[in-house]
């Protein structure tokens, strides 16, 4: 009982010192602090072998609970080879990166693709959508950035990864974690942040998706209030300008259902140059090829990608 008590107490603490608006941004650093020395018990197998990679499905101790399952895509070849980092919509998984990654692979880079918590396979799934007790929601978006920075451990500790050349390319979700890397870690050369949005309450109380509606109307004002407040503390436009000098790519939808124009702006505007900012003519999903065709360029200038063929549907 005392044990279950400290550790309430101390989750209680580290909320309400992190979502006070007044901490400094060098404070905010210190809630992602981790024991970079622990070891990773990184699990390998190689899932298939394709005409210019192989992808293997991985595995690595996650710096709070459980085990981090993962892709990795290797690319045929000696290296060192450049490394991108993915990160998934929200309730995505780390296949929605899949095809970009092998595409990637034919230019030479190692590809880690990471499942969130909550999408992880039994005995690590943990439940995620805890609008009434938003804390629980709190403890796995901290776990996810502290996921990927272990993840960074494990690229460097790969002897044909040049970690010198690491970039990191997020969609949804993963562009939220995305503002959070590209701020406090250096590893990280730029960032590709995709459908992006600057903050938990352009989600919930800006925008009237049919689905946003319906969730908004079935929780009492006051405990969506809560969640928004709890878990501010990541919200990415408290980040985002401590992005630079880093570049930063984003990347937005003219026809997005979940959050307005207006909040896509004020998240790309809070970001500091040297950034880029281009808007496609598709949905939330930002399936447009164009979209791919831009992100490619991007990652050839920013990291030095090979020769990838992509002339189909280059303007």
């Amino acid at each position: 009982m005392k044990k279950i008590l400290h550790v309430f107490f101390l989750i209680f603490g580290m909320m309400t010192w992190a979502n006070s608006q007044t901490n400094s941004f060098q404070d905010l650093v210190k809630l992602y602090n981790y024991d970079q020395e622990a070891p990773l018990d990184f699990k390998d197998i190689i899932l298939s072998k394709e005409k210019n990679a192989e992808i293997h499905d991985i595995s690595y101790a996650s710096p709070k609970v459980g085990r981090v399952t993962a892709y990795l895509v290797v690319p045929i070849g000696k290296g060192p080879f450049p490394g991108i980092v993915f990160g998934h919509w929200g309730y995505g998984t780390r296949t929605e990166f899949l095809p970009e990654a092998l595409l990637y692979a034919q230019a030479g880079v190692v590809s880690l693709l990471m499942d969130y918590p909550w999408v992880r396979p039994a005995p690590w799934r943990q439940n995620m959508g805890n609008f009434m007790e938003p804390e629980k929601d709190y403890v796995l978006y901290l776990q996810t950035v502290l996921d990927f920075r272990r993840g960074l451990d494990l690229l460097e500790s790969l002897p044909y990864v040049d970690s010198k050349r690491i970039a990191y390319v997020g969609h949804s979700y993963g562009a939220q974690f995305g503002s959070i890397l590209a701020a406090i870690e250096p590893r990280i050369k730029t960032a590709v942040l995709i459908g992006g949005v600057p903050d938990l309450a352009s989600i919930y109380l800006e925008k009237n998706d049919p689905d946003i509606e319906g969730l908004r109307n079935s929780i009492p004002k006051e405990k969506l209030d809560e969640y928004i407040k709890v878990n501010r503390v990541f919200n990415a436009i408290r980040y985002i300008p401590y992005a630079a000098p880093k570049p930063v790519f984003f990347q937005f939808a003219n026809y997005e259902r979940y959050f307005d124009e207006k909040a896509m702006n004020r998240y790309a505007d809070a970001a500091k140059d040297p950034k880029l900012v281009k808007w496609y003519p598709t949905g939330h999903e930002l399936n447009d090829i164009q979209a791919l065709v831009d992100r490619a360029d991007w990652l050839k200038e920013k990291i030095g990608l090979g020769p990838i063929d992509l002339t189909v549907g280059k303007k």
